[in-house]
């Protein structure tokens, strides 16, 4: 259960509003299916001993969909011609009712549960009496395990204007709803929406996020809310002035979707779904701090477990998981498909579609490569030089995990198996944050991996973080994380760096260069620039710069590979020199990364020149030369100071698999620890451990040093 969700264990009298949007579909007829659903859960709940309050919207819009046609049916063809005049709300209000309440009475009915309806105005509860024996009836009904319906009653209702006034004690069911819990002292406030919840912006915006729990001092300055309800008149905002209100006076509420079959029940559960509005809101700003620290730490204790353990134990559990993903290969294949087809409809880019993908073969490839991190020699607990520093004193320095690892990546679930394969092997914990495009699909794999850890070392080894606004609370956890490895754009790079006091391993560009040299064979430089570039475009270390010696624009060699780039479906820039020459739109920059079949063409005098274009413009992830002048490729191999230097071989070349460590749990451009593609050995640090037969420093008075090396 999530902490801010609590209060749940205490909840009894429960009052569900649901809004016109829920009860109606687009065309304004009734949702009976939603309605169906909703119906089924209140059954349950009712089973379970809760009392519950149900109020609807609705009747308007049901009510104006029926005149409409009854109007049709009895219209003339000279009506029909003229324009149509708007139907009055309080006819509607009074025509709807009796549909609805019917409707509602026939579905419980069938569910052998009790209905009561309750039509109400403003002007009732100015009557001190009329509360007091509402109160009264109610607590009569729920004692029968009768659900009561209340509704405003539009029909006769006095306000000045139904449709906007929101003056006096209600104004529309919102509001009634947070009334009658107030009232009829409710444990908690359920208000059903066609959203998931309350969102910073509008729903439809990309860049609104969904709040979880709602705090008055940090948002009621920041949300902009979207237009009102599609058929009711309040729409979010006034869900939100009816929670607010109510959960200052003590009453917990929830706004969450009335889509959903199962929303209120999971509400009851404790799970983390819509919003949250709360009183002590305000105070539960560390809640997530102390569950990430959690998280963490059950991380570390689950990797210790995991050290300890013989080496033939966790080859075994790598074995299993490469089974595990095999027979599981069409439960993940399903879960996958979904999200590519989310990110499609939600029109992301065709190169985050395509890392998104598992094509036919990954997972046998994934199996694959689980299995070459088993076999690989046991990495944990190796000498790496042995020491004897004075008579009987031996010292050995020695590999060790670094801890617990926090990998944050993006698109790629692929990355999510490779990652965690290298955790296990190298006997790190690990928590991984992945995007919320493949949310699915690293659903899945993580399942099926922790699935097949044993309960002796226990599925909290691999933590998989549910949320983004998670991630600012675990780079705090500087005492408990030991390396942040983040896999993916510049910018998200750059906010962790900027959050975080962890050491952080990874980089954030992938600027790859081909320079082709005047020596170069032109089969060789053909072959080589079409692989770097659209072997895999979406890839870190696919060419995004192609730099040609300025002799091979003479001797045909540059107009060779701009035709066969070209003729592949790689749209061209050039640098100044090479816009001009070969007629092609000039870059807007040179440090562009594509990620796509698109890269630059810039012409350079001499190897010079393209070494120092490479260190101005590059991101020292991969560059490659294609001479077939080794003194030239020499100067390059030792000047360019990139993580990997190629000379005539395709910069894709540039992966841990294809290194022969096994997997790699990224690259790395940083000039401390790692470097390059990022396997077993990266995720390991040292110790020394030192055996003596009693000695003491004493003031170096009785040791004779003699630092003699054993590792031979």
């Amino acid at each position: 259960m999530d902490p801010s969700r609590c209060f749940v264990t205490n909840v009894k009298r429960l009052i569900v509003k649901v809004g016109t949007a829920v009860v109606t579909r687009a065309d304004g007829r009734l949702a009976v299916g939603r309605l169906g659903a909703l119906c089924e859960q209140l059954k349950e709940l009712n089973s379970q001993g809760y009392e519950i309050v149900l109020v609807t919207s609705g009747a308007v819009g049901l009510g104006r969909q029926r005149l409409r046609y009854r109007k049709l049916v009895n219209s003339s063809l000279a009506d029909l011609q003229n324009p149509q005049y708007e139907l009055d709300g309080k006819a509607c209000a009074a025509v709807g009712q009796s549909s609805l309440m019917a409707l509602y009475d026939t579905l419980f009915s069938q569910l052998d549960v009790s209905s009561s309806q309750h039509l109400v105005t403003d002007t009732d509860f100015r009557n001190g009496s009329f509360r007091k024996q509402l109160s009264e009836t109610v607590k009569s009904l729920l004692a029968l395990k009768v659900i009561p319906i209340f509704n405003e009653n539009d029909a006769v209702s006095t306000r000045r204007a139904p449709y906007e006034d929101s003056s006096g004690i209600f104004w529309d069911n919102d509001s009634l709803a947070g009334l009658l819990a107030l009232e009829l002292q409710a444990d908690l406030l359920v208000l059903l929406s066609d959203v998931e919840g309350l969102y910073s912006g509008p729903p439809s915006d990309p860049d609104s996020k969904l709040i979880h729990t709602y705090i008055k001092e940090k948002h009621q300055g920041e949300i902009t809310f979207g237009d009102k309800s599609r058929l009711g008149r309040g729409g979010m905002t006034a869900k939100v002035n009816a929670a607010v209100c109510a959960a200052y006076a003590g009453i917990p509420v929830v706004i969450t979707s009335g889509y959903a079959t199962d929303s209120i029940i999971k509400v009851l559960q404790g799970k983390r779904i819509g919003t949250l509005f709360h009183q002590d809101a305000h105070l539960w700003t560390s809640v997530k701090e102390v569950g990430a620290r959690e998280m963490a730490v059950a991380a570390r204790e689950c990797s210790r477990r995991l050290q300890a353990m013989h080496s033939d134990d966790r080859r075994k559990i790598l074995l299993d998981i490469a089974d595990a993903l095999e027979a599981n290969e069409s439960l993940i294949k399903v879960e996958n498909e979904a999200d590519v087809a989310d990110a499609q409809d939600a029109g992301y880019d065709k190169s985050l579609v395509a890392r998104l993908a598992l094509k036919p073969g990954k997972i046998a490839s994934l199996a694959k490569s689980v299995r070459v991190l088993a076999e690989m020699e046991e990495p944990i607990g190796q000498v790496l030089k042995r020491t004897e520093l004075a008579d009987g004193l031996i010292l050995e320095k020695t590999s060790c995990p670094l801890g617990v690892l926090l990998i944050v990546f993006e698109s790629r679930p692929d990355a999510l198996v490779q990652i965690a394969s290298l955790a296990i092997r190298s006997g790190n914990g690990l928590l991984l944050k992945g995007g919320k495009e493949a949310k699915r699909s690293n659903a899945i794999l993580h399942k099926v991996i922790t699935s097949a850890i044993p309960k002796s070392i226990g599925n909290k080894l691999i933590g998989l973080v549910a949320s983004r606004e998670d991630i600012p609370d675990l780079l705090k956890l500087d005492d408990v994380i030991d390396l942040v490895i983040p896999r993916g754009s510049n910018k998200l790079v750059s906010q962790i760096k900027e959050l975080t006091k962890i050491p952080v391993l990874g980089h954030s560009d992938g600027i790859c260069h081909v320079y082709v040299d005047k020596s170069a064979k032109v089969d060789t430089a053909k072959r080589i620039v079409l692989d770097a570039k659209i072997d895999y475009p979406a890839a870190c270390n696919a060419m995004e710069t192609l730099l040609v010696h300025k002799d091979l624009s003479s001797n045909g060699l540059l107009n060779t590979l701009t035709k066969e780039l070209q003729h592949e479906g790689v749209t061209l820039y050039g640098g100044p020199r090479a816009s001009s020459l070969l007629n092609i739109p000039e870059a807007h920059s040179f440090h562009h990364e594509y990620s796509s079949m698109a890269c630059t063409i810039e012409i350079v005098d001499d190897l010079q020149a393209a070494i120092d274009h490479i260190h101005q413009h590059g991101s020292s992830h991969t560059d490659c030369i294609v001479t077939e002048n080794h003194e030239v490729a020499e100067i390059f191999l030792h000047g360019v100071d990139s993580a990997a230097v190629f000379h005539n071989a395709s910069t894709r070349f540039c992966d841990g698999a294809r290194f022969g460590l096994g997997a790699e749990v990224g690259i790395s451009t940083s000039r401390i620890h790692a470097r390059g593609p990022v396997g077993v050995e990266g995720m390991l640090t040292t110790r020394w451990i030192l055996r003596g037969s009693g000695q003491v420093v004493d003031g170096d008075k009785g040791v004779i040093y003699t630092h003699r090396d054993l590792s031979q």
